[in-house]
């Protein structure tokens, strides 16, 4: 059956390319995609063709600021709720925890951390970002090997999350039957299992990217800060302290006294966020509607939704392709 594109968010739309990216993706390896009909493989990674565009423009226009702050994740990652915990923590100043009108509750956290590839660069090859007060936040899922050169070459300051496989597969699976046209049915949980384990996912496959900064963030602490959702969920004061620090805004002996660690946390949980109107209700301007944000948010939720040998299969590859990095989940 002929779909239509009306309702697929704005990255998602196949037949709105430039010709640049029309010439490229015809030299690219191919798979059928979890929402869009097909995926593209560019520099290792698994992209839909009007998303490669986005991340073109951005490789080629975006000069990173030595003061930017850049947030990465691997898709469904616990992205909604880094942007939400970063904004707060870099804006404390200006927006008190305990105050009414704080942006977060009028604002998606998309809003106020837009994507680099999926927003800012996707419809605008060289977008005017003069009117952002420094220090600017930016929110990206590209791999590492595909930033621009700009945020390599600068000090900027980059926030890695990722969160355990299973998890992260079921999320993802969740959300892109979310984002698929009715009449393009839902996938089976058996169909896309199989593409993940081969790598074939949005900015996939999951594990190059977890390690492509997990190797960046030994090499080059200073610029790059790799945390996981479950240690940012089990600890997190902890986390948002040592976050602080990072990014160069420690929190003072006052405000601890004061409980501004809490203050963030408290506006940016799960149940604070996904119960807000904001959140609740209509669309993002990229398509999405807003609720498709918030699903669970919990972790270790993979046990209501894969066989015992779906999640062997999935801990197997990870153990082959994290071997020898000293990283696990």
């Amino acid at each position: 059956m002929q779909t239509s594109n009306v309702s697929l968010p704005i990255y998602l739309i196949e037949d709105d390319t430039t010709q640049e990216c029309k010439s490229l993706i015809s030299s690219l390896p191919k798979e059928t995609g979890w929402v869009v009909s097909s995926l593209y493989n560019y520099q290792g990674f698994w992209h839909p063709s009007r998303q490669l565009q986005g991340v073109l423009s951005c490789q080629k226009h975006f000069e990173a600021q030595e003061s930017d702050i850049l947030l990465v994740t691997t898709p469904k990652s616990g992205t909604t709720w880094l942007k939400a915990i970063v904004f707060s923590l870099i804006n404390r100043t200006r927006f008190s925890q305990t105050i009414n009108h704080h942006p977060l509750l009028s604002n998606n956290p998309h809003i106020l951390v837009p994507f680099l590839e999926l927003k800012l660069y996707v419809d605008n090859e060289n977008p005017d970002l003069s009117c952002l007060t420094s220090p600017r936040l930016f929110s990206t899922h590209l791999p590492f090997v595909s930033l621009p050169n700009s945020v390599l070459d600068s000090h900027c300051k980059v926030v890695y999350m990722c969160r355990d496989p299973k998890d992260t597969f079921v999320s993802l699976w969740a959300f892109a039957n979310k984002l698929r046209l009715k009449e393009m049915g839902t996938n089976s949980l058996e169909e896309v299992l199989d593409k993940f384990c081969r790598g074939v996912s949005l900015y996939g496959p999951f594990w190059d990217h977890v390690l492509g900064y997990w190797n960046e963030s030994l090499i080059n602490p200073e610029k790059v800060f790799f945390l996981k959702y479950e240690e940012m969920k089990e600890q997190p004061e902890f986390h948002l302290k040592k976050l602080a620090d990072f990014l160069g805004c420690s929190f003072s002996s006052k405000e601890i006294e004061e409980n501004a660690v809490e203050g963030i946390l408290n506006i940016c949980s799960f149940d604070n966020l996904s119960n807000l109107k904001v959140n609740k209700e209509g669309k993002l301007p990229s398509g999405e509607n807003s609720s498709a944000f918030f699903r669970k948010g919990e972790v270790g939720d993979w046990k209501n939704h894969l066989t015992a040998e779906m999640a062997k299969r999935v801990d197997n590859i990870c153990d082959e392709k994290f071997d020898g990095s000293g990283l696990k989940f």
